[in-house]
């Protein structure tokens, strides 16, 4: 069965309309807290209460190895997808030290890395393959790989709702992912290279050159052959650990719980998920828009405002993170805030 096709949940309207009344109740001038008030009323229509809130936070990290790191395209070796896995359980990463503040689920799955067997406690092993391969020279995974590695964050989603949480977020770690991040947007939106290639880790102004080169060849060996499909370009171009989340944000579509979106590799999953299922897209907020070039592009095609600018670039969900606190602090004014009557102030202009 194609699960990924199921129906999306409906948004509760009688929830969000509760909630916009509420805020018209709040001692302050209406719209005075601007997004802040539109957060929680689209949270309380999501998440089907009056009254939100994001104190059962879910965070999954997919990790996954490129073939096109053959081609010689970031800053970092390989290895250090592996080395990081380590890093994010034994609470060195930012995203680790984010998920401690929040107290937050951290979850972190290895879909596919390079290298020999090893033993990380807290580290689930669900590898599709040994990385993806090389997609200058063929599609980096098969269709049933694509569709495995999307089952990945299906599951793990299924995992989330099961402990209750009302807030997921996706996060991935894969040295040379922001490569087959912007070979996948190229192919979705019909660009080229040169509108949606950044530097990633941090390239040189040569080696972004050749990165662009590289995700150019990529695109015309694949573009005759993925018919605009979605799901096609995924398994032409990209990697195990953004196949996951394309599965994660779908699925919670599905099931219902709210996602908050990271940065630029996320949002390109996510403008697969929606490029799959539209219904998709009501699911989604914004964390952040990141440094990466291109992001503001996939922002716009997703017509998305994103919660906070910060320059970051680092991925891992960090950015979607650290914008847990205006969502938590949205919820707070809205639930706490008191009523014009519980207030005992008058409400309307005499």
């Amino acid at each position: 069965m194609s699960w990924w096709l199921l129906p999306c949940r409906h948004l509760d309207h009688v929830s969000q309309e509760k909630a916009t009344e509420r805020q018209a109740q709040l001692t302050k001038p209406t719209g005075a807290l601007g997004d802040l008030e539109e957060i929680a009323i689209t949270l309380a229509g999501l998440q089907r209460t009056e009254q939100p809130n994001v104190d059962h936070l879910w965070i999954s990290l997919f990790a996954g190895d490129h073939g096109v790191m053959q081609e010689n395209i970031s800053a970092y070796p390989q290895a250090v997808t592996r080395q990081m896995l380590h890093n994010f359980t034994t609470g060195g990463a930012s995203i680790s030290v984010i998920a401690k503040q929040y107290h937050a689920h951290l979850q972190v799955i290895d879909c596919g890395t390079v290298g020999e067997a090893y033993d990380y406690q807290g580290v689930q092993q669900h590898p599709i393959a040994s990385g993806t391969q090389n997609f200058v020279e063929t599609v980096a995974m098969t269709e049933p790989q694509c569709i495995a590695a999307m089952t990945i964050g299906k599951n793990s989603v299924d995992q989330a709702a099961e402990h209750k949480s009302n807030l997921f977020i996706a996060g991935e770690m894969g040295i040379g992912n922001t490569c087959s991040a912007s070979a996948l947007a190229c192919l979705i939106l019909n660009e080229s290279a040169d509108v949606l290639t950044g530097v990633g880790t941090g390239i040189d102004h040569a080696k972004l050159q050749h990165k662009k080169q590289v995700i150019q060849r990529a695109i015309e060996l694949h573009r005759p052959h993925v018919d605009g499909d979605p799901i096609k370009i995924l398994a032409a171009v990209g990697g195990f650990e953004i196949a996951a989340m394309v599965g994660a944000y779908l699925h919670c579509a599905q099931v219902g719980i709210p996602m908050l979106i990271d940065g630029f590799i996320s949002s390109v999953a996510a403008l697969i998920a929606v490029q799959i299922q539209p219904k998709v897209r009501a699911w989604m907020l914004f964390g952040h828009q990141s440094a990466e070039y291109g992001h503001r592009r996939i922002l716009k095609e997703l017509h998305a405002q994103p919660i906070l600018q910060l320059n970051l670039r680092l991925g891992e969900g960090s950015g979607a993170g650290v914008a847990v606190g205006i969502l938590k602090m949205a919820c707070a004014l809205h639930n706490e805030m008191a009523t014009f009557q519980q207030a005992d102030v008058i409400g309307e202009k005499q």
